[in-house]
């Protein structure tokens, strides 16, 4: 009989235990670890990065049902760095991101999907230059575990997506310099506690 009680009290013990671990778990993002790369053709002879830092965002990760998932991001369009520091200060005047009326960028899911092993397609609407437009990322799970530098549970993914500047009205030079930006987006959470 003791032998009988101490295996149900096993199995609800690892019962609960998945149950747990299979929560959704937020995160909050590594500003540090976490970065936007922009590319776009310049007039068909080069394609320039731009990078940008996201500092601010939210990341629920289910890795068991991932429709539970979601992602908030916001950063600032005066951390986008060109490289250029001419066109470090035309991108936050009024012919591009005209920052002092529109300060930031947002990025909020609307639905999370798994599509293949650590492979998830995040629909989201991303609002700049104060237009709000659905997009599409092709995320990739790199890692999950513990960080050993805070010694909690963090999450990596990279994603990809093609965006059209003119779908936020920035228009200045289309064509010449390509309406299609190409954006690549690694970052870097750790859980909340």
């Amino acid at each position: 009989m003791h032998v009988l009680v101490r295996i149900l009290a096993v199995a609800a013990l690892c019962a609960a235990e998945s149950a747990v671990q299979a929560t959704p778990v937020t995160y909050r993002l590594d500003p540090t670890h976490t970065f936007v790369l922009l590319s776009r053709s310049n007039y068909g002879f080069s394609n320039p990065i731009i990078v940008a830092v996201i500092d601010q965002g939210t990341l629920v990760f289910d890795s068991d049902d991932p429709s539970k998932s979601s992602v908030r991001v916001t950063f600032p369009v005066a951390r986008i760095d060109t490289f250029v520091a001419q066109l470090d200060k035309e991108f936050q005047s009024p012919m591009f991101f005209d920052t002092d009326r529109f300060p930031s960028i947002t990025f909020q899911s609307t639905r999370v999907r798994l599509a293949g092993e650590n492979r998830y397609t995040i629909t989201g609407n991303l609002t700049a230059h104060g237009v709000t437009r659905p997009v599409v990322l092709h995320a990739r799970l790199n890692k999950i575990g513990e960080n050993p530098m805070t010694r909690r549970q963090a999450v990596g993914f990279d994603a990809t997506a093609i965006l059209k500047r003119s779908d936020f009205g920035l228009n200045f030079n289309v064509p010449d310099v390509s309406d299609e930006i190409a954006l690549k987006i690694t970052m870097q959470a750790d859980a909340v506690k």
